[in-house]
């Protein structure tokens, strides 16, 4: 197939473009290409030199984002407004989070079930994909401004233990930026190309990455052969990195200062981190740091620091033995350690690695960098401008079923690696519900309706149960020759229905340029509606499971509390009449404050009786 470049700002086709890689982390991003003349990686940099970005973004009391390095400055100033390490929720619901949102300042909306998490600012309810859009955004326009060409095009990192969901966010995220995200790539690969490994055909290697980043620490070990990346083993930890080295410094000055400050004030905590931060960087460098907090000196040595972070060090180390015990390998089976994130930088980790691992670690490159480098060479070979290395057949258009709302929700999504193989599992939206229609489309947009229909089939004889219950676990197949087969088996009864769609494809070069145009012009639209989409089927199925559990459980309520919940529930309907998605996500969230209380009493009355030997509600 050959390869089609879009030029957005005058809607033709041109022959070169630039296609650049993006490095989305979690506490900093950056973008980088790989340079004409020297064909070497380089990450851009403004004038001021710098090429990370803050992962931050802030809203002013207006809703207008601000991005980056002034975002980051309203971390004391506007906590509730400024929102950072969205990574971690890409995908993510509420129930998957919950343990941790007391951690973040701003406000994740409670809605205590399994819907995709929401952030509230001035009263705008926000998505983790529009969020992370917004630093995509500053990332492109910030390559615009340096390369002086549009740049439409990117590769994309993230984490190897990223789901379906979490990359699907992640790729939505790059559509709405405005950008053709050509590939997902797994950071420990990026890193890994960024070094040459896996770039020549005869290469057969087993390396170990070990990411230890400012918030989340992860280790990779990848069998490379023929230039094929597998993933062997993945483990660590989403809440540990170098704030956590930061906390350690802060927790020993305050003990050796009892009661000179007050860690409650938020702007006091603020710059001792601050300090702390300084005093870490400080120590990569040189023996010993001094510095001076509310009249108290503030002293810390090479030899104390690594006191400190060394229990935090051996944490990562666990994981490098299970990731290891996971491959069924041994320190003696890799052939190289590559160190990627900021934290790396620190002595005692570096000696660490090596140590536990026997050999000397690949960080001749920038660690907070080398992810995008890896990134922007991946790209390099997508623009067809690197033919040394292999490029497998990829599907074109990405394939999906329709979920409730007239959604696209994207199985295998555009320019995945063929053949290919994808299952996930969905449920029933009705009790006793018997049968599931699933319909297959190709295309871009968040609707199915601006997508093209492949075919669909009935998956019948789904035994009687609640909704939620049954599992249907649908499953895509790609073979070597493009042809989909598409299955569909609820899992606990065993019922299975398949059909096969050919040819896969049937589209001309023009018209999938055509689709792919589409779904950049039309992306904001397309977020939009499907967000609507998506608080409106959540309202919906809260109103009916309020409205049985009224009709249920009417003794255990007070005619106040039937009286407001049918209230809130009016007023929800109004909304979703209305089509007011924030209105819609605001009136949900009222009504489940309003019946979470009675819903909780019915529960212990529940369990009660069910001590008793009585039968449960």
């Amino acid at each position: 197939m050959s390869k089609i470049a879009i030029n957005l700002v005058t809607g033709g086709i041109q022959q070169q473009e630039t296609i650049v890689g993006i490095d989305l982390g979690t506490t900093n991003s950056l973008v980088a290409i790989v340079r004409e003349d020297t064909r070497q990686p380089i990450a851009l940099r403004e004038i001021d030199g710098l090429a990370l970005v803050p992962s931050i973004v802030n809203f002013d009391e207006f809703n207008n984002p601000q991005v980056g390095t002034t975002a980051k400055e309203k971390l004391v100033s506007s906590p509730e407004r400024t929102i950072y390490s969205v990574k971690r929720l890409m995908g993510k619901s509420y129930m998957d989070v919950s343990d941790h949102a007391n951690v973040y300042a701003y406000h994740i909306i409670d809605d205590d079930t399994d819907s995709l998490v929401k952030i509230e600012v001035n009263g705008k309810y926000y998505t983790p994909i529009e969020l992370s859009a917004e630093v995509l955004k500053e990332l492109k326009k910030r390559a615009e401004h340096i390369l002086k060409t549009p740049v439409n095009k990117a590769v994309i990192t993230v984490p190897a233990y990223f789901n379906d969901a979490q990359r699907q966010a992640t790729r939505d995220a790059g559509k709405l930026a405005g950008l053709d995200v050509l590939r997902i790539l797994n950071e420990p690969t990026a890193a890994s190309l960024a070094y040459g490994i896996g770039t020549q055909m005869d290469q057969d290697k087993t390396i170990v990455v070990y990411d230890l980043g400012g918030g989340t620490f992860d280790v990779s070990i990848l069998k490379i052969s023929n230039g094929i990346f597998e993933v062997l083993a993945t483990h660590g930890d989403t809440y540990l990195g170098g704030d956590d080295f930061d906390r350690a410094i802060v927790s020993y000055w305050t003990e050796a200062n009892p009661n000179a400050w007050d860690l409650s004030d938020k702007n006091v905590k603020a710059v001792l981190r601050l300090m702390a931060e300084d005093a870490k960087k400080h120590l990569s460098q040189q023996d010993s740091f001094t510095g001076t907090f509310y009249g108290c000196t503030l002293t810390l040595t090479k030899e104390k620091l690594n006191e400190l972070l060394q229990p935090l060090i051996n944490n990562t180390l666990d994981s490098c033995q299970q990731a290891l015990k996971d491959a069924g390998l041994t320190p003696q089976d890799l052939d190289a350690v590559i160190m990627v994130g900021g934290s790396t930088r620190v002595p005692a980790v570096k000696q660490s690695i090596q140590a536990f691992f026997g050999k000397e670690v690949f960080d001749k490159l920038n660690p907070d960098e080398v992810v995008a480098l890896g990134a922007a060479v991946q790209a390099d070979i997508l623009a067809g401008k690197n033919t040394d290395m292999l490029l497998l057949d990829v599907t074109p258009l990405s394939l999906g079923i329709e979920t409730m709302g007239g959604l696209m929700d994207v199985l295998i999504p555009r320019n995945s690696k063929i053949p290919t193989k994808v299952g996930r599992q969905y449920t029933t939206h009705k009790d006793g519900q018997s049968g599931m229609r699933i319909t297959v489309y190709q295309g871009e947009r968040d609707l199915v309706k601006d997508n093209r229909k492949l075919a669909s089939f009935n998956l019948s004889g789904i035994p009687a149960m609640p909704a939620g219950l049954p599992k249907v676990e649908i499953s895509f197949l790609i073979d070597a020759d493009g042809i989909l087969k598409v299955s569909a088996q609820e899992l606990r009864s065993g019922v299975t229905q398949s059909i096969e769609v050919k040819p896969q494809y049937g589209l001309t070069d023009e018209e999938v340029e055509q689709m792919l145009m589409a779904s950049i012009v039309h992306a904001k639209d397309d977020i939009q509606a499907r967000a609507l989409a998506e608080a409106t089927t959540e309202a919906i199925q809260m109103m009916e499971t309020t409205e049985k559990f009224l009709n249920k459980h009417q003794a255990f309520l007070t005619e106040t509390e039937i009286a407001e919940t049918k209230v809130l529930m009016q007023q929800l309907q109004q909304a979703v009449d209305d089509k007011d998605k924030d209105l819609i996500q605001k009136q949900t969230e009222q009504l489940n404050e309003l019946s979470r209380p009675y819903a909780e009493r019915v529960m212990d009355a529940a369990l009660k009786d069910a001590m008793r030997g009585k039968k449960v509600l």
